[in-house]
């Protein structure tokens, strides 16, 4: 389960890897969403008795919402003479990009805590998932910014976008 949840990580940070990123950001990037995939399922396992799963679902809808508009911003800039006002993951940007990539696992840490799954053990392994997906995502992005140069930019607007919607249309 951590694996399946940690995959949007690094299904997002595919796209926001066609960034310049140093590889000091790219490290910092990883450690955080790991550390919101602790917190967000831990609280999720918390309130799981307390909860609906309507709840989940919500958060779901607000966190496709986000990317679809971080991803809309990365197309836009591609376009307006080749520079990015999209903010990039570093300082309080990187604590609500976490947060977003990592909204999911709170609705898992939610059903989770109906089942009275064991917290620590869980919580530790979504964590440890979820850094070297996000890392191995940011690292893929950045290699293939370099290889497709401003068109990496455009490609990494398109994931979000289409990971966004994937959010909010579940088929």
């Amino acid at each position: 389960m951590a694996f399946a949840i940690a995959m949007d990580a690094f299904s997002v940070a595919l796209g926001i890897g066609t960034y310049k990123l140093r590889i000091r950001q790219i490290f910092y990037i990883g450690l955080t969403v790991g550390l919101f995939h602790m917190i967000l399922p831990l609280v999720g396992i918390f309130a799981g008795h307390l909860l609906s799963e309507t709840f989940g679902q919500i958060s779901a809808y607000v966190g496709g919402a986000l990317l679809i508009c971080i991803g809309l911003q990365m197309v836009i800039a591609c376009f307006l003479n080749g520079k990015s006002s999209v903010p990039l993951p570093v300082g309080w940007g990187l604590l609500l990009f976490s947060l977003i990539i990592s909204l999911d696992s709170f609705s898992a840490g939610l059903s989770l805590g109906m089942f009275g799954v064991r917290a620590a053990a869980t919580v530790i392994c979504f964590g440890i998932v979820a850094t070297f997906l996000t890392w191995s995502g940011l690292v893929i992005g950045r290699k293939f910014q370099n290889l497709l140069g401003v068109y990496g930019e455009l490609l990494g607007g398109f994931i979000l976008v289409i990971f966004g919607l994937k959010l909010l249309l579940p088929l």
